[in-house]
């Protein structure tokens, strides 16, 4: 019974650390997009509501992006590389 009890305990754990690790990974991918619009939408002296309208999305949406508040669907990425008039997978790098 000891040994199925500490099995269950070493498998929750297990688990735990998993999802905890792919949380830390989508939060630095999420933090490195918004990083990376960001510095963009700087150098081509854009602001954030510019961006939006050019890429028709809401203008705090960008922000939020930037900021890593947000989760950015496949669709609005395309939508805002379009906008900055870069390669969606430059984007992605």
């Amino acid at each position: 019974m000891l040994t199925l009890v500490c099995c269950k305990i070493v498998c929750i754990k297990v688990v735990l650390n998993t999802m905890s690790s792919i949380m830390i990974e989508k939060a630095e991918i999420s933090i490195k997009l918004g990083l990376k619009i960001k510095e963009i939408r700087n150098k081509k002296s854009l602001s954030q509501e510019q961006l939006a309208s050019l890429a028709d999305v809401h203008r705090t949406y960008i922000g939020m992006i930037e900021r890593a508040e947000k989760n950015i669907t496949l669709v609005n990425a395309y939508k805002i590389a379009k906008a900055l008039e870069i390669d969606l997978v430059e984007l992605l790098k």
